[in-house]
């Protein structure tokens, strides 16, 4: 009730604790608390939170126009809401290696379990769409320093994403996680590999857990997670799935409203008052005021 029960370093414990080799964790990606909560009811081990979400919520491209703070403040209402820990996507970690210490700083406050800093030059862009361009290996091992430096908890998991193997292709990409990893990375994001034969190669090289982004309309297949498993993937990340589902249903609600002048005909598709009340918890808020939770809902 109101925020979740475990606390931020409890969670970065345990998100260290689930990132074994093979496991492929699926982290679906909240864009709203809610989403969050729902994501824990049905079982999931962690939250991903995606800035590329963030930004279209609202109503944004994706080509680093957040802020620090907007990213930091809606990633702390998503992630003080669940019991789960949550990865957040901290783009290019908005600025200067300085800038970047203060951003994991800022999201460690936040009560996020890591995030991720990539290798892309401002402004940045999907990392699923071509020309893109990447900083030098010198700039991005320093931001990976900066983070891991900057932290005042050991435990906040700071994971290095690098979009080269679609710049400089897949050998060129791998040299730069190394040196990453050799910087301190936690963990590696490698974006957009082109099959499954190249996370396989990229978990046999390193020695710490690998992402997997399995997000739809992008440059990677949809591996099931026992492909990635199979690979020695850590984790699995859906980082656009449920606000792609929930756009959708909302504008086949739109447009039932347009043709048939009421939404009838989408309700059973819907969730019920009972269904929202249970999942934002009424009848736990009955525990400090009876007057919150004094009704009976219908069936």
């Amino acid at each position: 009730m109101l925020y979740a029960s475990t606390t931020p370093a409890e969670k970065r414990v345990r998100l260290r604790e689930q990132l074994v080799p093979g496991a492929a964790l699926p982290f679906p990606g909240a864009f709203t608390p809610v989403t969050a909560r729902l994501i824990e009811r049905k079982g999931f081990a962690g939250v991903y939170i995606s800035g590329a979400v963030l930004a279209n919520e609202l109503g944004l491209p994706d080509i680093g126009l957040t802020s620090l703070t907007e990213v930091a403040t809606r990633a702390g209402q998503i992630a003080r809401i669940t019991d789960l820990p949550a990865l957040v996507d901290a783009d290019t970690g908005f600025g200067e290696p300085m800038n970047v210490a203060r951003t994991v700083q800022e999201l460690e406050a936040a009560g996020l379990a890591g995030c991720h800093i990539e290798d892309q030059v401002n402004p940045k862009r999907c990392g699923h769409l071509d020309g893109k361009a990447v900083v030098d290996r010198a700039t991005a091992v320093r931001r990976v320093q900066a983070a891991t430096q900057g932290r005042t908890d050991p435990n906040f998991l700071v994971m290095a994403r690098t979009d080269l193997r679609g710049v400089e292709g897949f050998d060129a990409a791998l040299d730069r996680m190394k040196a990453l990893v050799d910087a301190g990375a936690d963990a590696i994001f490698p974006e957009a590999l082109a099959d499954l034969s190249e996370f396989e190669k990229v978990c046999a090289a390193l020695e710490v857990p690998v992402l997997a982004n399995m997000t739809e309309f992008g440059k990677s297949e949809l591996f099931t997670r026992d492909q990635l498993a199979s690979a020695g993937v850590a984790m699995v990340i859906y980082p656009v799935t449920l606000l792609r589902s929930a756009l959708g249903a909302a504008e086949r609600v739109l447009d039932a409203i347009t043709a048939d002048g009421t939404q009838a005909a989408e309700v059973d598709q819907m969730y019920t008052r009972a269904q929202l009340y249970d999942l934002v918890d009424y009848a736990g808020y009955a525990t400090f005021d009876e007057d919150v939770f004094n009704f009976t809902l219908p069936d």
